[in-house]
C-alpha cells in the first residue's frame, strides 16, 4: 500500500487515509446472512461464529482456529524504553503490512488507557478455542477477544513484559474495534495484555477503528446543523429569559462537540458474502466438530 495521507489529531491520535487497497481486506468478516459468520485472514479461517436467539439479546457462539499472524513485527525491549510514539509507529507498520483489516477509507489510531468496568475482566475471553458472547440489546458485548491462545503469566516472554509493565514502559496492545460486537479483537500484543493484567494493571492500548469518509460526515454535519439552527430559532422568541439563555449556551456547546466528533465517529464493521455460502460454513464447522467433538 502506498503511504496515505495522515490527519494528525495530537500526540496520541491520528487518522490514516488508506488508498490503493483493491479487493477485500486480508483480515475480514464474511457471513452467510443467517447468523453464521467467519473471520478469515487471507484464505485461512480464524473464527467461526453463530448467533443464537431471537430478539434483543442473542448469544454469539464462536470457535477460533490456530494460525493468526500479527501484522506487526516483534516489539523489542529497547524500543519500549525509547520515546517512540506508538500510534504513529503502529500506523507506519500497518501501512506496509499484510494480514490487516485495512481497506480504502479513513482509519483512526488512538491511544486508549481507560476502559469501562468489566472489559478486561469478565469480558476478556481467556478460554480457547471456544467462547460465548452475550450481545446485549443496544450495548453489544463490550469485551476483548484474543485471536490466539493466551500464554500463562509465568511464561518467559510474559515475565519479561511484566517487568516493563512495572516500569511503565510496556508497549501498548493493538486493538481492532469491531462495531457489531461493540468490542475489540487483539491484533498484536497478546502476551503484553497478559503481562499487564498479571501486574494488576489495565493494558494500555492503541485502538484501530474505521471512521467516516469526508462525504458521509459532511452529510451528517449538514443535518445536525439544520436541526441546531431550527432549535435556536425557536429560542430566539424568548431572548431575555435567563432559562432560555442557559439553554442556548447548552445547545451551542453540544452542537460544537457533535460537529467536532463527526469526522471520527466509528463506522460499522462490514461483512462480506461468504464464498460458497452455507455449505462452506457447514463444511468448516463439521471439521471443527470432528477435531473438537465436545464443542
Amino acid at each position: 500500500m502506498d503511504r496515505g495521507h495522515r490527519e494528525l489529531l495530537g500526540p496520541t491520535r491520528l487518522v490514516l487515509n488508506v488508498e490503493g487497497r483493491t479487493g477485500p481486506p486480508v483480515l475480514r468478516f464474511e457471513t452467510v446472512g443467517d447468523g453464521r459468520m467467519l473471520l478469515r485472514q487471507g484464505e485461512r479461517p480464524l473464527l467461526l461464529g453463530r448467533s443464537v436467539g431471537e430478539g434483543c439479546c442473542p448469544e454469539l457462539y464462536l470457535h477460533r482456529l490456530d494460525g493468526y499472524r500479527s501484522p506487526l513485527p516483534p516489539v523489542r525491549s529497547a524500543a519500549m524504553r525509547s520515546s517512540v510514539n506508538w500510534p504513529h509507529q503502529y500506523a507506519r507498520w500497518l501501512e506496509g503490512a499484510d494480514g490487516t483489516p485495512l481497506a480504502d477509507g479513513r482509519w483512526e489510531l488512538a491511544r486508549r488507557t481507560v476502559f469501562e468496568p468489566g472489559v478486561w475482566s469478565e469480558d476478556f475471553v481467556r478460554d480457547w478455542p471456544t467462547g460465548r458472547l452475550e450481545l446485549y440489546c443496544g450495548g453489544g458485548w463490550h469485551g476483548v477477544l484474543p485471536l490466539r491462545p493466551l500464554s500463562p503469566p509465568d511464561a518467559g516472554r510474559v515475565k519479561a513484559y511484566r517487568k516493563h509493565a512495572r516500569e511503565g514502559t510496556l508497549a501498548p496492545v493493538l486493538l481492532w474495534r469491531v462495531a457489531f460486537l461493540d468490542g475489540w479483537l487483539i491484533l498484536d500484543g497478546h502476551d503484553r495484555a497478559v503481562a499487564a493484567l498479571a501486574e494488576e494493571r489495565t493494558p494500555e492500548c492503541v485502538e484501530l477503528s474505521r471512521v467516516a469518509d469526508e462525504d458521509s460526515w459532511r452529510r451528517v454535519a449538514e443535518e445536525v446543523t439544520e436541526g441546531h439552527q431550527h432549535r435556536m430559532r425557536q429560542l430566539a422568541a424568548r431572548p431575555d429569559d435567563p432559562a432560555t439563555q442557559r439553554q442556548r449556551a447548552t445547545l451551542e456547546r453540544a452542537y460544537a462537540d457533535t460537529i467536532a466528533s463527526l469526522p471520527y465517529d466509528g463506522l460499522r464493521t462490514p461483512f462480506l458474502p461468504l464464498p460458497g455460502g452455507a455449505a462452506t460454513w457447514d463444511d468448516l464447522a463439521a471439521r471443527v466438530m470432528f477435531q473438537f467433538p465436545r464443542d
